[in-house]
C-alpha cells in the first residue's frame, strides 16, 4: 500500500523508460542512415527511389527522424514520463502512415516492409499503455 509521501520514478530502472529509449535511439539511426546513404534508407523504409534526385527527399527524411528521436531525449533525461507518454503516444501516427504508404505504392504482398512499420506501431502502443499506466516504474519515498 502506498504512502501519501511516497511517489513514483521514472527512470533507468523502469522498463518503459528503456522501452522509449530504443525507439528514440532506433529513429536517430534511420534518420542518420537517410542522411548518409539515402538510398539505402529508402530502400530500407519500403520505397525505394525512382531517380537520382530522390536523395534530397531522403535527406529531408532524415532531419526529421532524427528530430523525431532527439524529442524524446529530454523527456528521457528529466524523468517525465507523462510527457513522454503523450509524444510518443502522438507519434504513433508516424510508423500507421508509414505503412499505408508503403502498401499504396508496393501493395499487400510486400510484407516485410508494411509489417515492420506496423510492427512499429503496435510496439508503441503497447509502450504507451505502459507509459500511462506508470508500470515498471521505481518507488521512491
Amino acid at each position: 500500500m502506498k504512502t501519501q509521501n511516497e511517489r513514483l520514478v521514472w527512470s533507468v530502472g523502469s522498463l518503459s523508460w528503456w522501452l522509449v529509449l530504443l525507439v528514440a535511439l532506433g529513429i536517430i539511426f534511420v534518420g542518420v542512415r537517410f542522411i548518409l546513404v539515402p538510398a539505402a534508407g529508402a530502400e530500407g523504409f519500403g520505397i525505394g527511389f525512382s531517380n537520382v534526385f530522390d536523395g534530397d527527399y531522403g535527406r529531408i527524411k532524415g532531419i526529421r527522424d532524427i528530430f523525431s528521436g532527439l524529442v524524446l531525449l529530454p523527456f528521457l533525461a528529466m524523468r517525465m514520463r507523462r510527457v513522454a507518454a503523450w509524444v510518443f503516444s502522438s507519434a504513433i501516427i508516424i510508423p500507421l502512415t508509414d505503412g499505408m504508404l508503403v502498401i499504396g505504392r508496393n501493395g499487400w504482398g510486400d510484407i516485410a516492409h508494411w509489417s515492420i512499420h506496423w510492427g512499429t506501431a503496435l510496439y508503441m502502443i503497447v509502450v504507451s499503455v505502459l507509459l500511462f499506466r506508470g508500470a515498471g516504474d521505481n518507488r521512491k519515498s
